[in-house]
């Protein structure tokens, strides 16, 4: 790396006694106090401890910006790049609800997508529902979620987020004026559901951890003071929300934990009635349900790990009454099922690859045909149930996204539209391929690899490998065209499809959870070393990225394996896991004690501290890091990663850069808007470029 700047020069934090109260049992946490309570992140209180805290990331950040100066001009170079290749002025692929085709499009310059609508034909007239750009001209950070418009096709019900904590005020709109009503509701998850009487509306509320624990009932025009509570979940490991379904026949609240859910139900004409419980909660049974015509399909895992689809009457909606309409496969995951009046659709995936099963009511079957060795297909917003007409999408990692009409009963696929890509672009100039890794304990783990075909594969490349690898979220093969920045100047980019997601099934994210969870990280290693080996990259050029959990995974690797990697970045990265899992007052805590385990119990806490990257920072050389975070990031707040930096600075014996980036007006998704957060990406870019020595020549000469 061309080093500019003296890399002793870095901030110290100070170290301030605090011993956190049992069962913590690791001795004195000197980096505690760079922790803030929500009411005091407003960087315009005067509190002495707000002034120290912000002071600390502000020197953090001006030392990246003085280390990573010399690419300044590159990052600018590399965020007008990215930019560059995003047609400005663009539109999705219009969808049909109730009447209208429902449109978002962007205009050239704009950071914010404009929503409209068009009745019954494409050709009348365009009305403007929100224009977000408008709306969020005056914040830093505008986010607008969960638009939802009355049956009556009159009110628009919609979430904002102003502040980056994904705490929404709902808003409601008369699209005949275009008038705002005066109905406002604070502290919601953003979503709405109205009842078919088109004045009736239900939402979440929030507790004082971020979880959605309350479902109420509106009134349009009547104070939000007199809502009616609904359903209070007053289990803390369990979150709620409510929906709708696409029969729009039925209200639905469900409560959701890692290993149980629970639904209740509600005639969607008759909003003063009362929900039902559709299959009380057991421990271990996980369930989702799908209303048709005169019965509810099922999907559920009852003695089936990959998950099977059964039916159930209107009315007789218990567990005893459930009979099996597609049985378990060991081979198969069923993760989704959409239903139509003629057919029904299922999400499924086999051997690592997403794949969609069409079914018809009296038994004929098939899947759509996909050809690459590595892809991502899903289904898309499909509101019309009276229709053969599935909106699918498809990408890889040379597809750019594609959006499909297929016909179900046809079986001819239409193509509606594929992102462009600005400038020169071809797929044809770049390779990718699937291998599998054969790990330390036997099992093999996929690994989807793309470059460009000028690249050498021959030992001699840089390879960035990127992973996440929990909460069973599969990390599927897409097309990113920010990435080509990498690709075109000469890195190949891997995805470790590592235990903990669920791409080979549900036993791939049990063996990578609780006391598995060490399976994710060893294999995350074990294929980075395998693409060295196998002289995919070269023994000094491999890099490695993940975010939020897989930032954890990023710790625990550069403390396990500290040799194997070049550079690393840890975007918000869970790392302080022991004292974060400890505090059930911090966001997300107690709904994933069975993702993680409860460190209460002493089983768990042993298991944590021995990869907990926190309490497992050591006197050892370390890679080049660069760790990035949000001020009001409500998921892994951002004194995680602020405390593992302070203590990696004490511990670390090298003298490669330690680099944290604090976005003081951003949470756990980074920077608002369409283009802001590849100012971010540029950053990173840089910084893993210029390890490689990538950096263009005239950039170079600079």
């Amino acid at each position: 790396m061309n080093i500019k700047y003296k890399l002793d020069q870095y901030p110290v934090a100070q170290k301030i006694n605090y011993l956190p109260p049992p069962p913590y049992k690791e001795g004195l946490d000197y980096y505690h106090w760079m922790r803030l309570h929500d009411d005091q992140k407003n960087a315009e209180i005067s509190d002495d401890h707000t002034k120290q805290v912000l002071e600390y990331l502000e020197s953090e950040n001006e030392y990246t910006q003085k280390v990573l100066n010399h690419t300044k001009e590159f990052q600018d170079h590399l965020y007008n790049e990215m930019v560059g290749r995003i047609k400005q002025t663009d539109m999705n692929v219009p969808y049909y609800s109730n009447g209208y085709f429902y449109i978002t499009r962007y205009e050239e310059g704009k950071e914010y997508p404009i929503y409209s609508r068009k009745k019954n034909n494409l050709s009348n007239p365009e009305e403007i529902m929100l224009n977000v750009n408008e709306l969020a001209k005056d914040h830093a950070y505008f986010v607008v979620k969960g638009q939802s418009v009355s049956p009556n096709n009159r009110y628009l019900a919609y979430g904002e987020d102003n502040l980056s904590r994904r705490i929404y005020t709902l808003r409601f709109k008369d699209l005949e004026t275009g008038e705002y009503l005066v109905d406002t509701i604070p502290n919601t998850s953003g979503d709405v559901v109205w009842a078919n009487d088109n004045k009736t509306v239900f939402y979440s509320v929030m507790d004082e951890t971020l979880r959605p624990y309350k479902i109420f009932k509106h009134i349009i025009g009547q104070s939000s003071d007199n809502d009616e509570e609904v359903f209070h979940e007053d289990d803390e490991t369990f979150l709620t929300f409510v929906y709708k379904t696409k029969s729009q026949q039925y209200i639905v609240i469900g409560s959701y934990a890692t290993l149980s859910q629970e639904y209740r139900y509600l005639n969607a004409n008759k909003p003063e009635g009362d929900f039902v419980v559709f299959q009380p909660r057991i421990r271990n049974l996980e369930y989702s349900i799908y209303h048709f015509h005169d019965k509810w399909y099922v999907r559920n895992n009852q003695n089936a790990k990959n998950f099977k689809l059964s039916i159930a009457s209107e009315t007789n909606t218990r567990i005893e009454h459930w009979q099996d309409l597609i049985p378990h496969r060991s081979e198969v995951l069923l993760e989704d099922v959409d239903v139509f009046n003629r057919h029904l659709v299922l999400s499924e995936r086999i051997d690592g690859l997403s794949k969609l099963r069409i079914i018809t009511y009296d038994g004929d079957e098939h899947y759509i045909p996909f050809d690459e060795e590595a892809y991502m297909a899903y289904t898309g917003i499909n509101r019309d149930m009276d229709t053969d007409v599935l909106r699918i999408g498809y990408t890889s990692l040379t597809t750019p996204n594609t959006v499909y009409d297929y016909n179900m009963k046809e079986r001819t696929m239409t193509l509606m539209k594929q992102e462009e890509v600005v400038g020169s672009f071809s797929s044809e100039d770049y390779h990718s391929s699937r291998l599998m890794v054969k790990v330390r304990d036997g099992v093999t783990v996929p690994v989807s690899l793309v470059h460009h075909i000028d690249t050498p594969i021959d030992g001699s490349a840089p390879c960035l490998l990127y992973g996440y690898g929990s909460y069973g979220h599969s990390m599927d093969a897409y097309f990113s065209s920010v990435r080509l920045s990498l690709l075109d100047r000469g890195f190949i980019f891997a995805i470790a499809h590592i235990r903990g997601g669920e791409e080979m099934g549900r036993h791939w994210y049990e063996d990578g959870k609780l006391l598995k969870k060490k399976n994710t990280f060893y294999d995350f290693i074990d294929c980075g070393q395998y693409l060295i080996d196998e002289k995919y990259c070269a023994p000094d050029q491999l890099f490695a990225f993940g975010g939020s959990a897989g930032g954890l995974l990023m710790g625990v690797v550069i403390n396990e394996a500290p040799q194997l990697w070049k550079g690393v970045v840890a975007a918000v990265p869970f790392v302080d896991v022991l004292n974060t899992m400890l505090d059930e007052s911090i966001p997300l805590t107690t709904g994933e004690f069975d993702e993680w385990g409860n460190p209460k119990d002493e089983i768990y806490y042993d298991y944590i501290k021995t990869y907990s990257p926190y309490e497992n920072v050591k006197a050892q050389d370390y890679p080049a890091l660069l760790v990035t975070t949000g001020y009001h990031d409500s998921q892994v707040q951002y004194w995680e990663p602020a405390k593992w930096v302070a203590k990696l600075r004490e511990y670390k014996t090298d003298n490669q850069p330690l680099l944290l980036h604090t976005n003081l007006e951003a949470g756990h998704g980074g920077a608002s808007g369409r283009f802001r957060k590849f100012k971010e990406t540029a950053l990173e870019y840089a910084f893993l470029l210029d390890l490689a020595d990538k950096i263009d020549q005239s950039f170079k000469q600079k």
